[in-house]
């Protein structure tokens, strides 16, 4: 495969990571918001990726994010008559965002990253090596 197969498919792919991670961050930063209603309520949002196959055979597979979807998972919703969200029946609603789960994708996400920083670090010492061939 070409290096700069390798290349386009790694940046694909630290690109997704990227829209994950920031994902990540807007759930858990609006984990413990809270809504008169389940409209307004945040709801968790997660990427959708999808494996676009290259031209040739042998080209491997880049990453696309085709969208950020909400959740479909219920609300927390939480009786609160004290808390100024609060609607008229004392209930406050909250985000479905789960932390631990959150905390998780984030972990898993930095290390797909970092693996992919790592590859095009690679590669680029590969591409360096090859060029000094050359002044042989």
């Amino acid at each position: 495969m070409p290096f700069h197969d390798i290349t386009r498919i790694a940046g694909s792919a630290m690109t997704a990571q990227t829209v994950r991670l920031n994902t990540v961050a807007s759930n858990l930063a609006n984990a413990q918001s809270a809504a008169s209603n389940a409209t307004d309520a945040y709801h968790a949002r997660k990427p959708i990726f999808a494996a676009v196959m290259g031209h040739d055979s042998g080209a491997g597979a880049r990453v696309q994010v085709l969208d950020v979807v909400s959740s479909t998972e219920p609300l927390r919703e939480a009786y609160e008559p004290e808390n100024p969200m609060a609607n008229e029946e004392g209930k406050v609603f909250y985000p479905n965002v789960n932390p631990v789960a959150e905390m998780t994708d984030m972990m898993a996400a930095s290390r797909a990253f970092e693996t992919n920083v790592e590859v095009l670090g690679r590669v680029r010492s590969m591409q360096q090596s090859v060029l000094r061939l050359g002044e042989a």
